[in-house]
């Protein structure tokens, strides 16, 4: 199995080219910039791993530079800015195709505009393999399994602690800001909406006495669960203090001077908790939770898996959400040797 790793000089690439070496799957890194490509390469201790030199402004070059693998992560964001390259590269080389994006607008981009080219190509795209996305996405998935029709869906956001976001996750989130302070999209009556005015509520955590306020926020499940999940109405939120900081963007020049990403002792510090609140037609609540911590850590096991599976299992061609390209239970099992954890309960449990 030869996994390509775009944007391979990065920091979450790092962790994912770690990932794939700790599991004997051959890396190709791949990237802008050669010097940098040798540095990460370096730095991982995978020297003699091949590396190609491509830019998303390239698109011959970037085609031949993932032509023979078996998968690529895609790691390079903004991916507002580049992902689509990297998306239509993959299609033409024939190449299975996943991402760490967490941008909801971009994310519902590649569902509109590569449906039908991968479907064709024979080619599975299956965007926002993360550490939030994908789990919530397969924990829907399992509440609708056990629910029946679903009115609705509420996602919930909760991170604490670690080392603060990386530059790359910083940069995207200036790409995105407009979008994050105008809440998003809103999914209701069959259709995605935008102009839902920001709003605010407070969700109860697993084992917690008080509530915690959250306000809406742009996850990516948003675009992802409607498209398995027959439901009335999928919204999403974050603890309000988080979503609130990621609201106001940094200069350019202050992120190029923060460190690359929290080190290893702030990732073993960080906390997150992802609910999936469900209510059936008839009333009935239920609740999904995953547990966890080191987001960053946790993409790299979960993209590097989403990618295995396309290649050893297979999946049907086409753009998909994580629920249509892998068995949801399965998947979360598998992802108890990082420390994550997931249950299904009522909705106070």
């Amino acid at each position: 199995m030869r996994i390509a790793v775009y944007g391979a000089s990065g920091y979450q690439a790092g962790l994912v080219l770690a990932e794939l070496t700790r599991r004997g799957v051959e890396p190709v890194l791949v990237g802008r910039d050669a010097a940098r490509l040798h540095r990460a390469a370096t730095r991982i201790g995978i020297t003699g791993a091949e590396r190609r030199v491509a830019g998303t402004d390239d698109h011959r070059t970037l085609v031949a530079a993932l032509r023979d693998c078996d998968a690529v992560v895609n790691c390079a964001g903004p991916f507002t800015d580049s992902g689509h390259a990297v998306v239509r590269a993959a299609v033409a080389a024939g190449c299975q195709y996943v991402d760490t994006a967490g941008e909801q607008v971009y994310l519902s981009t590649v569902f509109d505009t590569f449906a039908g080219p991968a479907e064709r190509a024979g080619v599975t795209v299956v965007p926002a393999a993360n550490d939030a996305c994908l789990p919530a996405d397969l924990l829907a998935r399992l509440l609708a399994d056990t629910l029946g029709p679903v009115e609705e869906i509420v996602v919930s956001h909760f991170i604490t602690g670690g080392g603060g976001p990386s530059r790359g996750s910083l940069r995207s989130l200036g790409a995105t800001v407009d979008v994050i302070r105008g809440g998003g999209l809103t999914y209701q009556s069959g259709a995605w909406r935008t102009g839902v005015p920001p709003g605010r509520t407070s969700v109860t955590l697993p084992g917690a006495s008080e509530p915690t306020e959250v306000a809406r926020f742009p996850l990516a499940e948003v675009v992802t669960i409607p498209r398995h999940v027959p439901v009335g109405r999928v919204e999403s939120f974050a603890e309000a203090g988080l979503g609130a900081a990621l609201s106001v963007p940094l200069p350019p020049e202050v992120i190029d001077a923060l460190p690359e990403g929290p080190d290893e002792e702030g990732r073993r510090g960080q906390r997150f908790s992802y609910l999936v609140d469900a209510v059936g037609v008839e009333g009935r609540r239920v609740r999904g939770v995953v547990r966890g911590s080191d987001t960053y850590g946790s993409t790299a096991v979960i993209a590097v898996e989403a990618a295995r599976r396309l290649v050893a299992d297979g999946a049907r061609p086409g753009v998909l959400a994580p629920a249509q390209a892998y068995d949801p239970r399965d998947f979360l099992d598998s992802l108890a040797p990082c420390g994550i954890r997931w249950w299904i309960g009522d909705a106070d449990g």
